[in-house]
């Protein structure tokens, strides 16, 4: 069957899967339930920032994993070779290492990546790496302990920093970390956290902070545009451009002269680089999402219970991707928060 392509020639390469909505950190940029997120939100807007309960879900909710390797090895077979575990915490879910070595056995996928808190991590890399993990990603916003710990909500530094080690003594590569930036919480932070990457040899992104919170509580005003970062950057270090890594990725990026360190932004505020979006996302609850701001939804899941034969899955996948924005309308006056938030999305 053809590739998968959608209205405007973008063809699909890239499946974000969430394999879990569950997190064990509530970090301010995405579900800013402590009392320290409450204090910032409540200083800033002056608004209400009571906590937010979710109801406890069935294991029958989320996709199984057999369930997920069925739907890569289809979109595999129309055009897809990357995939990027996400959660929630991913590794919140157990044995994911099984996941991924059945993700790693289909025919077409040359890339599987992890986005990981990292509190977790050492637990279960070496499985992961041997089952056929190609990258991991940790979210990295802070080198401070007790700034760590109002932006994450837990005190863990300690253990992600381990994790990190751990993640290039094995040889993942690259191995990387997100940072999002957010204004009066850890924009001072941006160039310790570049010269962290510096000293041990890892890619780093900075990312600006979106309307993707549970609290609902974002403001542009709270976002470091991706510019004014690479200025900070510049007092501190000799960046030396580089291209794109490929026409559809979304981080600018620029190497730290002298060293092996790449440096990205990732700026979907105040640059958005929808254009030539090459991605589609699968909720741990079987949504097909064709834009990380899509306000519809695609219910994949009752199509793999009702067994429906892989021709006709292929069919769907095609329907769906046809359908995918042209981008998104952050900071537009029409633009619209989608109803789940970046827990349940995946990143």
């Amino acid at each position: 069957m053809a590739l998968l392509v959608d209205a405007h020639g973008r063809t699909i390469r890239d499946l974000r899967i969430s394999i879990t909505d569950r997190c064990n950190f509530r970090c301010l940029y995405c579900l800013p339930e402590t009392e320290e997120a409450a204090d910032f939100f409540r200083s800033s807007l002056k608004s209400d920032s009571r906590p937010i309960y979710r109801e406890w879900k069935p294991k029958s909710h989320f996709l199984s994993y057999e369930e997920i390797a069925r739907v890569t090895g289809i979109a595999a077979a129309l055009g897809v070779n990357k995939v990027r575990l996400t959660g929630g915490e991913p590794l919140l879910r157990r044995d994911v290492s099984k996941l991924v070595e059945q993700l790693a056995a289909i025919s077409g996928i040359k890339d599987i990546a992890l986005t990981t808190n990292g509190f977790s991590f050492l637990n279960n890399a070496v499985a992961l790496k041997k089952a056929g993990l190609n990258r991991v990603t940790f979210s990295l916003d802070s080198l401070d302990s007790n700034n760590f710990k109002r932006l994450a909500g837990k005190e863990a530094l300690k253990e992600v920093l381990k994790s990190i080690t751990r993640a290039k003594e094995l040889g993942f590569s690259p191995v990387r970390i997100n940072a999002v930036i957010i204004r009066d919480m850890n924009d001072h932070e941006i160039v310790p956290l570049a010269q962290f990457a510096l000293d041990h040899g890892l890619g780093i992104r900075f990312i600006e902070f979106m309307p993707l919170d549970s609290r609902k509580a974002w403001q542009k005003i709270h976002v470091v545009a991706g510019s004014e970062i690479l200025k900070i950057l510049q007092t501190k270090f000799d960046l030396e451009p580089l291209g794109l890594e490929h026409a559809s990725a979304t981080a600018k990026r620029w190497r730290i002269a002298g060293g092996k360190s790449e440096i990205g932004l990732i700026t979907p505020v105040s640059e958005p680089f929808c254009g030539q979006c090459n991605r589609i996302r699968l909720t741990s609850d079987g949504k097909l999402r064709t834009c990380l701001f899509s306000l519809e939804e695609h219910d994949l899941k009752p199509q793999l219970r009702e067994r429906v034969d892989d021709e006709v899955l292929s069919q769907w996948l095609h329907d769906v991707v046809l359908k995918k924005e042209i981008g998104h309308r952050i900071g537009q006056d029409q633009f619209q928060r989608p109803d789940r938030t970046m827990s349940a999305i995946g990143g």
